[in-house]
């Protein structure tokens, strides 16, 4: 009780491909983290940030730095702009400590195919699309990640976490956990049903262990919370171990520490799977975090204090609030088999963190209520909606819910789950504010359907498509590039930009067209230029999918040094002759059009970055400039070893030094003729202008 009315610290968790990553954890330790050690306020050294001792590869870190400490000193708020800074282009991540846990248990490899079922706000599904892409020379991993939330408003926020990370491996969908459909894959010419290899069964809880962050909680808690939410969180696990393949592995999981919502929920799902999963002890795949073991037996109190042991002390009158399946099991011998110790809950006070609950869970066979692996027929489609019966789970959801009704029903689950309806004011742990939600809602144009709004198609085009003849011929793709992946989102008219998804979701989305509600998927490839015709070709390379695309472009790359990025992302418009020689030599060659600006790391100069880096680029008549979001180029810019913080307005930023700063280099476009000057007018359109003010300072060279 004492560590949970203290502040909640900070934590940090570093994202993207590993090798990139590397590099912005060797600008936090040596830029930021030895000098904050040396910083005193008002008489007091200031703690530095820790790692987390658990975390892998010192990728996650924690600080108890507050807000008001930050404003009294320069330097820290030169470590808070970075943080900001790092956190839009999708480097940084701002997320709990105990909620980065969950996907670490999941032990995920790139082939795995990964369903995330209660998903929004995403921290933890960016997690999972990390790990699918932890090798950077694998552009298109085997596996996906489909990221799902009951929430449509909320299910946009999600679409803004994926997006960062730029994964043509992330769908994202809207549908009610408990009955999402079942889908269909093509397999060896054959429909199959899809089963995943990996499940996050994150379920929304009373919220009771992010008191210290959410202080509302302290007024709202009431025990009544867990008992409205546990058979909403028991029918979420049911249907998660439903789509799970034989082998795989699901993570149950809760910021709760009521064991009504915790041990009684894996309790009551081992008793119905009659032995088909087991939980398994997931202590030891993360060293140095401590926990305490799931507990063996609770009591049930109600909201006005009334306390039972078991089910049947529990008056009739309280039959449909209070459910069997929320009291520990009354057989020593099952309980016993059980094992709940296996559990984790992770207490405030271990490790300075929030209260968490996680289990995890492998499965050995076929759930019982499925004998056989369920048989998809050509008339499912058609006669699904006849084959809803009395005793499926499709009959237990309330009239009313959106509910497709070949999700559960194919599978013959006929065992029925006592509905608990969740009340409206319930504190369910919904992070998204109104500010959240109107930041990153779905645009005001789309027309509201009755349950969220009209998502624009996904078209695949053909290999024949008459888009693909000047992209083929301008950028030299190389033949294996899979034409037949790349998509758009419009049937008519002309194409303004093209996406991309692995063959894995192309293979989703056209199987499951009718029964699956997708907001998003893909990521950006190519975009329309409305002048490109003139250049050779109508679109223009897009830096979203840049790395995606890269391994298949053999022309249009030209390859930079160090010298020439800071160049290029410095300056709006240089001239080629500000490129060194090789550069300059390599852009001589080509003819006006997008390019791709691409620097191989020197493993023999450690100074430099050992990660490489790509951009997109236009080449002009006599000048080149980077396509880079604000954000990404200051991104790449510290990796070079350039320092970059905004200088409040009104006031003069101190420098490193102590000394007033001066602005550095503002972004300055160079006179040239006049064809010249209109082709950087209409790209200036394109970029719009630059207003945040910088301070640059070049390490290991005097300007």
């Amino acid at each position: 009780m004492n560590a949970m009315r203290e502040p909640l610290p900070a934590t940090i968790r570093i994202t993207g491909y590993k090798s990139h990553a590397k590099e912005i954890l060797h600008c936090l330790k040596e830029k930021y983290f030895k000098d904050i050690q040396e910083v005193e306020i008002d008489g007091l050294k200031i703690e530095a940030p820790q790692p987390l001792k658990w975390y892998p590869d010192e990728q996650a870190w924690h600080t108890n730095m507050s807000r008001k400490i930050i404003r009294k000193s320069p330097l820290l708020e030169k470590f808070h702009q970075f943080l900001v800074s790092e956190t839009e282009s999708g480097n940084i991540s701002r997320q709990e400590a105990v909620s980065m846990i969950p996907p670490l248990l999941l032990k995920i490899e790139s082939h795995h195919k990964i369903l995330d079922m209660c998903a929004a706000p995403g921290s933890k599904t960016a997690q999972l699309i990390e790990m699918l892409h932890s090798d950077i020379d694998v552009p298109f991993p085997e596996g996906f990640v489909i990221a799902n939330d009951v929430d449509n408003k909320r299910c946009y926020l999600l679409v803004h976490q994926a997006k960062r990370l730029n994964s043509p491996c992330i769908m994202v969908v809207n549908h009610d956990a408990t009955c999402i459909p079942t889908l269909k894959i093509d397999s060896d010419g054959k429909k199959d049903i899809l089963f995943y290899d990996r499940i996050l069964c994150d379920v929304p809880c009373s919220g009771d262990g992010t008191m210290r962050k959410n202080i509302d909680v302290w007024k709202k808690w009431t025990t009544s919370n867990s008992l409205h939410l546990h058979g909403l969180q028991l029918r979420i696990a049911v249907r998660g171990v439903e789509q799970l393949a034989v082998g795989g592995r699901m993570v149950y999981s809760t910021c709760s520490l009521n064991p009504i919502e915790d041990e009684a929920v894996i309790a009551a799902l081992l008793e119905k799977s009659e032995g088909t999963l087991e939980l398994v002890d997931g202590s030891a795949d993360l060293p140095g975090l401590k926990s305490m073991p799931g507990v063996n037996s609770w009591k049930l109190m109600t909201k006005e204090g009334q306390w039972f042991s078991d089910w049947s002390e529990v008056p009739v009158s309280r039959h449909t609030q209070i459910r069997p399946t929320m009291f520990p099991p009354t057989n020593p011998e099952k309980l016993a088999n059980f094992h709940l110790e296996r559990c984790m809950r992770i207490l405030p006070h271990h490790q300075n963190t929030g209260g968490f609950f996680v289990a995890v869970l492998v499965k050995k066979a076929p759930m019982p209520w499925n004998k056989r692996y369920p048989k998809v027929r050509r008339e499912d489609v058609s006669s699904s909606a006849a084959a809803q019966t009395e005793g499926s789970p499709a009959a237990s959801i309330p009239s009313g819910t959106p509910c497709p009704p070949d999700s559960a029903v194919e599978e013959g689950l006929e065992e029925k789950v006592v509905e608990e309806e969740e009340p409206k004011d319930s504190p369910l742990a919904m992070e998204t504010t109104d500010k959240l939600e109107r930041e990153y809602g779905p645009p005001a144009s789309k027309k509201k359907k009755l349950f969220g709004y009209k998502e624009d198609p996904f078209v695949f085009l053909t290999e024949e498509d008459p888009v693909f003849t000047t992209i083929q011929s301008f950028y030299n793709l190389s033949p294996n590039f899979p034409k037949i992946n790349v998509l758009t989102r419009t049937h008519d008219g002309k194409k303004r930009h093209l996406y991309m998804v692995s063959k894995e979701l192309r293979n989703v989305l056209l199987n499951n067209s009718e029964r699956m509600k997708v907001i998003n998927t893909g990521v950006k490839v190519w975009s329309r230029n409305s002048d490109g015709e003139e250049f050779g070709c109508a679109f223009r390379l897009a830096q979203e999918g840049i790395y995606s695309l890269q391994p298949y472009i053999r022309s249009r790359i030209i390859t930079v040094s160090v010298e020439d990025i800071k160049v290029l992302l410095t300056q709006e418009n240089p001239y080629l002759s500000k490129l060194e020689a090789d550069a300059h030599a390599q852009a001589k060659k080509l003819v006006m059009g997008s390019i791709v600006l691409k620097y191989i790391p020197n493993p023999n100069n450690t100074e430099d970055p050992q990660c490489p880096i790509q951009l997109c680029g236009w080449r002009g008549k006599t000048s080149i400039r980077a396509f880079v979001p604000r954000n990404e180029r200051f991104h790449y810019l510290r990796m070079l070893g350039v320092e970059v913080f905004r200088d409040k307005q009104g006031q003069g930023d101190k420098g490193p030094d102590g000394e007033k700063a001066v602005e550095g280099v503002e972004v300055k476009e160079e006179a040239g003729n006049g064809a010249e000057e209109k082709e950087r007018k209409k790209w200036g359109k394109m970029r719009g202008t630059w207003t945040w003010r910088m301070v640059i300072k070049l390490e290991h060279q005097n300007q």
